[in-house]
């Protein structure tokens, strides 16, 4: 009896010892394919996997949070691949906090905030959603290799890679400038098209970093960050759209001649010094027709709602209609300054319409771009949709309007509903002096409205 008891006792033991074996087998198996997938998965894979995440979440499957955070964390130099020959730097910075990553885009004094940052695999997607689109990348031992893409994945993607622990932006100068290119010029955009477009440049220059901006009718480039080394002058910037590149050369008399590249086309330029560079007044370049003297519409907002001139909303206020759409960074330039002015403003008795022009016009897409644009830049004013992102659109929507120029255009109306002025463009916070000027006649322009 005792003999065959010891004998069943044996037989369960081996049974459970090779269970236990079998299941570090198949555990270390596991392991061993996952750790696979993190260097193969390729990146083309991404797009099904990180549409499952929600936003705001931060996924690292099999690799320790702090492990991923301290080789993200920093401070990054990336590189836009343009066309063959041609690139494009950009710096950015990717911070942690509670072990969220959020990055922001460098260009100049300006730190540009990016979308949600989503890890995959070994793959990091960050988003970019004012304007739709995601820097995708692999992950390699403190370097990023991917593209730049659209979140619907449609079009052509454009080839970047990243170095971490780079906070220059162009090779750094291996020569001293001949010139400082400080000041203000006179600039002639040569368009494909036969047509010149006249700008005003604002160059300032420290030893051999230089930022600058161009103005034009319709707005300014917003902030440029480069480097000068003997004659040859190079700017970029990227905000989340379209990378974008100067280059250029100053000669011993200071004037200037380059070209404006991006992944399209390049538009040569020529700039000429003059302290005195001006355009024209931006108060004078949009009309209504004559015979009119208000503005009449009616348009819905993203939730079908019916937004009219005539709304008892707007009835013996005065009130400022901004024309613009959520995909334009002159627009978001304005909506930074306008979003916080409404809330410190509005109990005064004056109101701010949102008419936007926008790329769909399809119900979902319009409350995607709107919410957004709304939580972003802190909007509570009204935003209705005015139509497709089109200056002939704007026309046809509003005819009343002589012309449209520009997104953006704002308006001024009295406690009537009588058109007051009129104001084409917008010059931001990159253009200094200027966006201090326009900030001081706007509310100049709402105190004698308000009067």
């Amino acid at each position: 009896m005792y003999l065959h008891v010891q004998k069943i006792f044996l037989l369960l033991s081996f049974i459970v010892s090779t269970q236990i074996s079998a299941q570090k087998i198949v555990s270390r198996k596991v392991s061993d394919e996952s750790e696979n997938a993190l260097t193969k998965r390729p990146i083309e894979q991404l797009a099904s996997a990180t549409k499952k995440q929600t936003p705001n979440q931060v996924v690292y499957p099999m690799i320790t949070t702090k492990a991923v955070i301290g080789e993200l964390t920093g401070s990054w130099r990336g590189v836009f691949t343009l066309k063959p020959g041609v690139e494009a730097p950009f710096n950015f910075i990717i911070h942690e906090k509670d072990s969220v990553l959020k990055a922001f885009l460098v260009n100049g004094e300006e730190r540009f905030p990016t979308g949600d940052i989503r890890i995959v695999d070994d793959s990091i997607v960050i988003a970019l959603p004012l304007f739709d689109n995601e820097l995708a990348f692999k992950i390699e031992d403190n370097a990023l290799t991917g593209v730049l893409r659209r979140q619907d994945l449609r079009g052509t993607a454009t080839p970047v890679k990243a170095k971490k622990g780079m906070a220059y932006r162009f090779n750094e100068a291996s020569s001293s400038p001949i010139t400082d290119i400080s000041g203000t010029y006179d600039v002639v955009f040569h368009n494909s098209n036969g047509k010149e477009e006249k700008a005003v440049g604002i160059f300032k220059q420290k030893n051999g970093i230089v930022t600058a901006t161009f103005l034009r009718v319709t707005g300014d480039s917003r902030f440029l960050e480069g480097v000068i080394e003997d004659n040859v002058i190079r700017l970029s910037s990227f905000i989340g759209s379209s990378p974008v590149l100067y280059e250029a050369k100053v000669d011993n008399n200071g004037r200037i001649q380059g070209e404006n590249i991006n992944v399209r086309a390049s538009t040569p330029f020529t700039a000429v010094p003059n302290a005195e560079a001006s355009l024209p007044d931006a108060y004078s370049l949009t009309r209504l027709k004559e015979g009119n003297d208000r503005l009449v519409f009616n348009f819905k907002d993203a939730d079908g709602n019916i937004v009219s001139s005539e709304d008892q909303k707007f009835r013996g206020k005065p009130f400022i209609i901004t024309i613009g759409g959520t995909w334009c960074p002159n627009c978001m330039d304005e909506a930074a300054f306008l979003g916080p002015w409404y809330k410190a403003n509005r109990d005064r008795g004056i109101e701010i319409i949102g008419l936007q022009y926008e790329r769909q016009t399809d119900s979902p897409f319009v409350k995607k771009v709107f919410d957004r644009f709304r939580k972003h830049y802190g909007i509570e004013y009204t935003l209705a949709l005015g139509g497709v992102a089109d200056k002939q659109v704007v026309l046809a929507s509003l005819p009343q309007l002589e012309q449209f120029l520009s997104f953006p255009t704002t308006i001024f109306v009295d406690k009537n509903g009588k058109v007051k002025k009129i104001h084409t463009g917008f010059s931001g916070p990159a253009t200094g002096k200027h966006y201090t000027a326009f900030i001081n006649d706007f509310n100049a322009e709402v105190d004698a409205l308000l009067k």
